[in-house]
C-alpha cells in the first residue's frame, strides 16, 4: 500500500522477491487462512510492498554536465527492521522463499519506486547491508542500479558490424545473443552513419556499455534509462521542437525553487577540436577568434565510430564552443513548496525534457533561460518530504513552420521545417 510522505504525495517501493509472495499458502498461519481476502488464490505478483519499512530514499540518473558520459542510474534506501523479518536468516519471514529455501530480499531482484502510480526509478538491487543493533531496531541499507548495470557486466563475442545509423547499431548490439537485452527501449534512428569495414570490427571481450557510449559519442545525443526503466536513445543535441514542460520562477508567477546554480568559467571553452575515426580519417576544427582571446583549449576524440568524412568534419565543428557564457547548471526545489499540480510535474519530468528557469537579479532585468534536463537527483525523507535537483544545459526551443500563420509562418531562426 502506498505511503503518504509529508507534503509530497503517496509513494510505493516494491521488491521482486523471486516467488509469489501475495497468494494463499497452505499451512501458513497468515496466508493459509480460509476466506482470506488479502492472500487469495494465485498466481499473483512477485512484487512485495516494503514501503512501510522505508525511512529514506535517494536516486539519481543521467549526467551533471553535457560533456559527461551517461552512466548507470542508482537508487539507495534505508529500512527500519523492528522484528528482524527483513534479514536473510529469518526463514519464517513473509519475504523468505520456503520452496527454494532462499531469502526473497536478495541481490539482483527487481526494484521499483513510484509516486502516485508514476514510476520514478526502476532497476535491480545490487547489495544489502544489514546493520544489526545491540539495542533497538535493526537497519537495512539497500543499493540499486538501473539496467545499465546489467549491460556493463556483458562483453561482446567477435562482432563484424554492418553499415548502420547510430540508433540501428544500438538495436543490433542489444539483440546480440551474448547481450540478449530483455528490457523495453525507445531508440531514435540517429543522425550519423557508423563504419563497417575491418577497422570497425569489435574484438571479443569488448565491454557492452563502453561500446554503447562510443556510439553515443559519435552521435552526441543522449543514452539513458528513463524513469520507468526504458533504455532511451535520443539524437544529436541541438535546438528542440519540444516546448518547456515546467517553468520555475522566484517571483511567485510559476513553480517555485529554493536553489539555482549558475556557472561562468573558462572550462566550457573549446576552440580546437580533433576527431579521428577508427579507419584513420581525421578532422580538425579551429575557432581562431576564440584562440586569440582565450588561448588554445582543445578537445580530442579518437577511435570514433564515424566513417564518412563529412560527418567527421561536422562532429569536429559541433564540439567547438568559442565563448564562455553564464548558464544555469542546476535548479532544485522541495515538494513542500509546491501545490499538487506542480508536484506531479516536478516528479515526472525526465531527461531530455525542456524546462524554463526565471530569476530576478537585483539591479538587472529578470533572466529567463530555456534548459534541457541532463540529469536528475532526488532524496525522499519519509518524515520531512521530497527534494529534487535537475542538472541542466542551455537549449533553444524552435517551432514547426506553419504556412500562412502570422507568427509561425515567418522564416526565421525559431521557426523551422518539421
Amino acid at each position: 500500500m502506498a505511503t503518504s510522505v509529508v507534503q509530497s504525495g503517496n509513494y510505493l517501493l516494491e521488491l521482486d522477491t523471486g516467488f509469489d509472495v501475495n497468494s494463499f499458502r497452505l499451512d501458513d498461519s497468515v496466508k493459509g487462512v480460509l476466506d482470506n481476502t488479502t492472500y487469495t488464490l494465485g498466481p499473483s505478483t512477485q512484487y512485495a510492498d516494503i514501503t512501510e519499512f522505508v525511512t529514506r530514499v535517494s536516486y539519481k540518473r543521467g549526467r551533471q554536465k553535457i560533456d559527461d558520459q551517461f552512466g548507470a542510474g542508482t537508487m539507495s534506501f534505508n529500512m527500519r527492521d523492528e522484528t528482524g523479518i527483513l534479514g536473510p536468516y529469518d526463514t519464517s519471514s513473509p519475504y523468505y522463499d520456503p520452496t527454494n529455501d532462499k531469502p526473497g530480499l536478495a541481490p539482483m531482484r527487481r526494484v521499483r519506486l513510484s509516486r502516485e502510480s508514476e514510476y520514478l526509478f526502476v532497476g535491480y538491487v545490487t547489495g544489502y547491508n544489514y546493520l544489526f543493533a545491540l539495542a533497538g531496531p535493526n537497519e537495512v541499507q539497500v543499493n540499486c542500479s538501473d539496467d545499465f548495470y546489467l549491460l556493463a557486466q556483458t562483453q561482446f563475442a567477435a562482432f563484424n558490424p554492418s553499415a548502420e545509423t547510430s540508433g540501428e547499431r544500438i538495436e543490433t548490439v542489444l539483440a546480440l545473443p551474448e547481450i540478449d537485452y530483455q528490457g523495453t527501449t525507445n531508440i531514435d534512428t540517429g543522425t550519423v552513419n557508423l563504419g563497417h569495414d575491418n577497422a570497425y570490427n569489435v574484438n571479443a571481450g569488448t565491454n557492452t556499455m563502453q561500446y554503447l557510449n562510443a556510439i553515443n559519442q559519435a552521435e552526441q545525443g543522449r543514452l539513458f534509462m528513463s524513469r520507468d526503466g526504458k533504455l532511451t536513445f535520443q539524437p544529436r543535441i541541438g535546438a528542440t521542437l519540444s516546448g518547456s514542460v515546467l517553468t520555475f520562477a522566484d517571483d511567485g508567477t510559476a513553480t517555485p525553487y529554493d536553489e539555482v546554480q549558475i556557472e561562468f568559467d573558462a572550462d566550457g571553452v573549446i576552440n580546437r577540436a580533433y576527431v579521428e575515426a577508427l579507419n584513420g580519417t581525421t578532422a580538425t576544427a579551429d575557432d581562431l577568434t576564440s584562440q586569440a582571446t582565450y588561448f588554445i583549449q582543445s578537445q580530442s576524440v579518437t577511435g570514433s565510430l564515424l566513417h564518412e568524412q563529412s560527418q567527421i568534419d561536422d562532429l569536429a565543428d559541433y564540439l567547438l564552443e568559442g565563448e564562455p557564457g553564464p548558464r544555469y547548471t542546476a535548479v532544485s526545489t522541495r515538494f513542500n513548496m509546491l501545490d499538487n499540480t506542480e508536484r506531479n510535474l516536478a516528479a515526472t519530468v525526465d531527461i531530455g525534457d525542456t524546462i524554463t528557469v526565471t530569476k530576478a537579479v537585483t539591479g538587472l532585468s529578470t533572466l529567463t533561460s530555456e534548459l534541457s534536463i541532463e540529469g536528475i537527483e532526488a532524496s525522499i525523507d519519509f518524515a520531512s518530504g521530497h527534494r529534487i535537483t535537475y542538472y541542466t544545459a542551455p537549449t533553444t526551443v524552435v517551432f514547426q513552420l506553419i504556412l500562412d500563420d502570422a507568427v509561425y509562418g515567418q522564416l526565421d531562426s525559431t521557426n523551422v521545417l518539421g
